[in-house]
């Protein structure tokens, strides 16, 4: 996977994806032989209610999680059949994460909590700062590098957790949830940064979100019932940036 899907190309697909949890009259049937095809620079909006199964295919693309059976390939490599450490360095190199929660460190400044995923690579101050100092500008909060969450709004936090995702160049972001902490206003304006993101650096988006108005920012939705696709349809029109 040493070099990156093309704009167009097969990125991430499952093929006939079977997860259950449990055994016996316990078992539970997150996933039921789902199948479909992310390419490179989609996105791509999940939505389905509360046990349908959008959060456990979510953590599989997020190489959290391995299908029972099925298969999920990743660049056409089988995630399934990596090892532990393989799948981590996937995650690591391949993919970038925002929450809901934002999920940064309270006293820690905006620039460190971005630098965290390089600090898990190992890499030197000197090395490592000036790739936080071009995240932080990515998302338009270089003047806000010296700052701690508390002296951030909700949205410049959620800037940041971007920022974090965005250090190491990920080839994927995947945003579960991303605006639910966040009041309309603040919403729209993350949702116009992922967009961004997307349009203008190629980055393939993928985002767990239960609100309608949100995924309307979207290329393609696709919607999970019962563990199954219950539809998967491009958007017609995306919201404007």
């Amino acid at each position: 996977m040493d070099t990156p899907a093309k704009v167009g190309e097969p990125l991430i697909s499952f093929r006939n994806v079977v997860k259950t949890y449990g055994a016996g009259d316990a078992v539970v049937h997150a996933l039921a032989a789902v199948s479909f095809t992310i390419r490179a620079g989609e996105f791509v909006a999940i939505m389905g209610p509360s046990g349908s199964g959008k959060s456990t295919a979510m953590n599989m693309i997020g190489c959290l999680d391995t299908p029972t059976s099925g298969e999920y390939l990743f660049q056409g490599i089988d995630v399934g059949a990596l090892t532990r450490d393989q799948r981590a360095l996937l995650r690591c190199h391949y993919l970038g994460f925002v929450f809901q929660g934002f999920n940064l460190l309270a006293r820690t400044s905006a620039i460190e909590n971005v630098e965290l995923p390089l600090i898990y690579r190992g890499m030197k101050l000197a090395q490592r700062r000036p790739l936080a100092v071009h995240a932080l500008e990515r998302v338009g909060l270089a003047n806000r590098a010296g700052h701690t969450p508390s002296e951030l709004s909700g949205g410049q936090q959620q800037r940041v957790a971007i920022a974090r995702a965005l250090v190491t160049d990920p080839a994927v972001l995947l945003a579960d949830e991303p605006t639910g902490n966040l009041d309309t206003k603040t919403s729209r304006e993350i949702m116009d940064l992922l967009t961004s993101l997307n349009r203008d650096q190629g980055i393939t988006v993928i985002m767990v979100t239960h609100e309608p108005d949100m995924a309307a920012y979207a290329h393609r939705v696709i919607r999970f019932l019962d563990g199954r696709i219950e539809s998967d349809a491009p958007q017609l029109e995306a919201a404007p940036c």
